[in-house]
């Protein structure tokens, strides 16, 4: 019995001391270096996963989206409409702090069986509300598009949002988060979007060995509240000077042209639309903006501008546009708003279940100026919101669409009738009077999300 005894406990020493040189032993990555090791812990922070070191210098975290639409639209149009069903987002990213200072992400889009490249970029952060970033991101010059689309509170952004404000673009960005203020500024490029734009760039420049473009865009935003959490907000101006890119077709080369679709991804037609615009030099952005939030209630507003600047001595081109929104949760809720990124962020819900929130927007935008015309339009947004366990969400959305006689989609769609009481694509042949002329109509959506 004493040599079984004395065997069981070499045994364990033994088995002890391997263990000990196991945890010793050095690991080599697929290259065949040495690396360093650290252990990691593994945590849900409110249905994200992430793993992060003891020392908090490495995190590594995951952010997937997915958001499936429905929409049903007007019967009674010149230009039938079909209801329709998709995925309006499948996102993918990962993103890491590699230390506390080095930040980077990639973020894919796989929505309804097509890839497309979102945010792809390398950050340092200098720990004192200074940060620089290059890669591919969006500009900083609308919050309403700098704002996830896990946040918005209507399905689609306004009009003039989509319109004229740039998103993203490769290009290199810094920022300085003050006491009371945001202040950002950047030089951007093309866009990177997908495999079309890419060899457009590139056709653009082997071909014809055409510059890609370049773009400079700034942003300050004053925060006056910032010591406060029950209310605050701010109030911004942004501008960008932007030259012709390269990333369309060689043949549209110098050109710009602004296009939207009149919040519906899934009414595919683009009533407002100016078509190319030839021989530009550059155009210049601005954007007025207004945030505030008390408590449950946020508000927030844009006015953006385009100056279009052509050469030959064309005239220049004067475009703009405008919303105002309000949102209220129920149920004892606050909104959250990111003095870092000036925008609003996902809201505190007020009870345990979840959170309901309503709200409303009116949007303009004009795009008829000398000629060059691609229609006007004004929309009616309300909609509910239901807050559900951590990360999902319910949106109800009810809009109605008022377009001019301009509003012609490059003059493939209705716009009116003639004299003889034909409808006619041309807006000069309309007839019909003011307010009359113009696709209208009304449309429901509804989105389910989850984030993860």
């Amino acid at each position: 019995m004493k040599r079984v005894i004395l065997f069981m406990t070499l045994a364990l020493v033994v088995s002890g001391a391997n263990a000990q040189d196991t945890s010793r032993q050095d690991r080599f990555n697929q290259y065949g270096r040495l690396v360093s090791r650290s252990p990691l812990d593994v945590e849900n922070r409110n249905g994200i996963l992430v793993f992060e070191s003891k020392d908090q210098g490495y995190r590594l975290w995951f952010d997937i989206r997915v958001q499936v639409d429905g929409q049903l639209f007007s019967n009674k149009t010149m230009n039938p409409i079909g209801n329709g069903v998709s995925i309006r987002r499948a996102r993918f990213a990962a993103k890491t702090n590699l230390t506390r200072n080095w930040y980077g992400e990639i973020d894919l889009d796989f929505s309804n069986g097509v890839l497309e490249l979102n945010d792809a970029y390398i950050q340092y952060d200098f720990l004192n509300g200074l940060a620089t970033r290059v890669g591919n991101f969006k500009e900083r010059f609308s919050m309403s598009q700098t704002s996830s689309s896990r946040y918005l509170n209507f399905l689609e952004r306004a009009m003039a949002v989509t319109a004229f404000a740039p998103s993203r673009h490769v290009g290199w960005e810094t920022s300085f988060s003050g006491h009371h203020f945001l202040a950002a500024g950047g030089v951007f490029f093309q866009e990177v979007e997908d495999a079309e734009m890419r060899t457009f760039v590139e056709d653009n420049n082997k071909d014809y060995g055409r510059d890609e473009g370049v773009s400079f865009t700034g942003k300050l935003a004053i925060q006056p509240f910032k010591a406060n959490k029950e209310y605050g907000g701010h109030l911004a101006y942004a501008a960008s000077y932007r030259q012709p890119k390269t990333s369309v077709e060689a043949a549209e080369y110098g050109g710009i042209r602004y296009s939207t679709r009149s919040l519906s991804s899934i009414n595919r037609k683009k009533y407002l639309d100016t078509d190319i615009i030839p021989n530009v030099n550059h155009t210049t952005l601005g954007n007025l903006e207004a945030a505030a939030y008390y408590k449950g209630f946020g508000f927030q507003s844009e006015y953006i501008t385009s100056k279009v600047v052509r050469n030959n001595s064309l005239p220049t081109l004067n475009y703009h546009g405008f919303y105002a929104q309000a949102a209220c949760l129920l149920f004892g809720g606050r909104q959250f708003y990111n003095f870092t990124e000036a925008e609003f962020s996902q809201p505190y819900r007020g009870k345990k279940w979840g959170d309901v929130e309503l709200a409303f927007r009116y949007d303009n935008i004009d795009m008829n100026d000398k000629n060059i015309n691609g229609g006007s339009a004004e929309a009616y947004t309300a909609g509910v919101n239901v807050y559900a366990a951590k990360n999902v969400r319910f949106q109800i959305n009810y809009s109605y669409v008022n377009h001019d006689r301009y509003a012609s989609g490059k003059k493939k769609l209705f716009v009116g009738h003639n004299l003889s009481g034909a409808l006619t694509k041309d807006p000069t042949q309309v007839a019909d009077a003011n307010g009359k002329a113009g696709e209208d109509y009304g449309m429901l959506g509804v989105r389910f999300e989850i984030n993860f």
